[in-house]
Parts: C-alpha cells; sequence; structure tokens
C-alpha cells in the first residue's frame, strides 16, 4: 500500500509536521527540487513545478533500473515533446540519481494545501515494486482494450535500395523485358541489442544481399558469386536507423 509521508514547508521552511512514521518522501521532494527553483518559469503554478519535479525523481529511478538504451529511448520520446523543458528534465534526472539514490520509492501522487499562508505538500509514494507493476498492469489494459499507443518499437532497422549496378544485373538477366521501377526500399527490422548496426552488418550483409537478390530472381546461379561488403554498398544505397517509432493506434500484424 501506498503510504502518506510527513508534511513540509516548500523552498525553505523547514519544520516538519508529523503524519506518518518512515521517510519523509516530501522533506527528499523539497531538498531535491531546491537547486532548481530558479531554473522555472515564473508563469508556472507549485502544482505545475511539482507535478515536473516527481516526473524528474521518477525518471531518475528509473534511469537506476532501466538498462541504458531503453532508458534513453524513453527520454527519446520525453525530448520530443515541445511543452516539456527537456535540458531541465535531464538535469534533474542525474541529480536525483547521483544525490538520491538510495530512496528508490515512486512518488504517485501529491497534495499541495495552505496552512497560515504557507504552502504544504504531501507525497503519497509507492515502492519500486509496486510502481512497476501497476504500470505495467496499465499497458497490458491498453492493449486488452485495443487502445494503442504511438509509440517506439524495439528494432532497429536497415533499409536498402538497389542502385544501378543491381539494375544493370536485371536487365541482363531480362534484356526483352520492360525494365522496372526501382524506386522502393525494403526496409529489415533487426535486433535492438546491436550495439553498432553498421559494424554488424559489415559482418551479415550477404544476407541482406541475397535476400534482395531472390526478391528479383530465384535462380541463385545466375546471382553474383563473389559478393563482399564493397560490393554490396555499391550495388545498394544503405540507411540504418536506431530509432523506430509506430503513429498507428492499431497493433500490428506479422506473417509468417
Amino acid at each position: 500500500m501506498a503510504k502518506k509521508n510527513k508534511v513540509i514547508n516548500l523552498f525553505g521552511n523547514k519544520n516538519v509536521i508529523p503524519n506518518t512514521t518512515g521517510i519523509s518522501y516530501s522533506s527528499l521532494l523539497d531538498k531535491f527540487m531546491a537547486p532548481f527553483e530558479n531554473d522555472f518559469s515564473k508563469d508556472l503554478y507549485m502544482e505545475e513545478i511539482i507535478e515536473f519535479a516527481t516526473s524528474a525523481w521518477n525518471f531518475g529511478n528509473m534511469s537506476l533500473l532501466f538498462p541504458k538504451k531503453e532508458f534513453e529511448k524513453t527520454m527519446a520520446l520525453a525530448s520530443a515533446d515541445e511543452d516539456i523543458n527537456y535540458p531541465l528534465l535531464k538535469r534533474m534526472i542525474a541529480h536525483k540519481a547521483k544525490n538520491f539514490k538510495e530512496f528508490t520509492n515512486f512518488i504517485s501522487d501529491f497534495e499541495l494545501t495552505e496552512k497560515n499562508g504557507e504552502d504544504i505538500l504531501t507525497v503519497v509514494t509507492q515502492s519500486e515494486e509496486n510502481y512497476l507493476a501497476e504500470m505495467m498492469n496499465s499497458i497490458d489494459n491498453q492493449y486488452e482494450n485495443g487502445d494503442y499507443d504511438e509509440s517506439y518499437i524495439n528494432r532497429h532497422a536497415i533499409v536498402l535500395k538497389p542502385l544501378q549496378p543491381f539494375v544493370d544485373w536485371y536487365i541482363n538477366l531480362y534484356p526483352n523485358e520492360e525494365v522496372p521501377e526501382f524506386n522502393e526500399s525494403n526496409i529489415y527490422l533487426v535486433n535492438e541489442e546491436i550495439d553498432d548496426l553498421e559494424l554488424w552488418l559489415k559482418k551479415k550483409f550477404d544476407k541482406f544481399f541475397m535476400l534482395e537478390l531472390g526478391d528479383w530472381h530465384l535462380n541463385k546461379k545466375e546471382w553474383p558469386q563473389k559478393r563482399n561488403y564493397k560490393m554490396f554498398k555499391e550495388w545498394f544505397h544503405v540507411e540504418v536507423s536506431t530509432m523506430i517509432y509506430d503513429l498507428v493506434k492499431e497493433p500490428v500484424s506479422k506473417s509468417f
């Protein structure tokens, strides 16, 4: 169960009002926010500042729990939101991970009230286990209800478009046929755990070379036989991408 913690005044007044026993995450959040007080726009309400700070706190927890690549993908989504002060968010996340890493609870809710002219903050927290479990349940429910978010796909992509040497090879095989247009590119999704996609492709290029050749001509004896990476780059325009996003709110279908 999430528990309410002690309540304290924001930005300066450190008189703690007892509420429950245990770690005062409201006090911790106040200390966490203090170095960044002047970085927030003066037009923001205090509730907006606290909401931003709690997001930074929770992201800071995630940065210590998730693999680096997984966390970077999450942050990439935040960076694309024009309404988020991304540089400030990154600095606060780093501050949380460095200076408050032993406090692992996530902040799930807060309440800001006024007493004797002072803003009083109450914080509700959850253990990392409960918070992450609820987050996963929420994602599962979205999928069960068919409510698919526009989101990141956990694959890298290799994009290949035939160049003139490929076209010449095809024309030599089918000299009496009309030359088709080679305007479209094939996209191959591969494992996102590949650290250096271009280096990996230098070792695996022939698999993609054969897939492209087989797309146009099935007789392997008439494929170019001395294939190498230099030839691969001459025959195809190659692009690689490590960030793939799905902007459609339906599940991806996969045929075998």
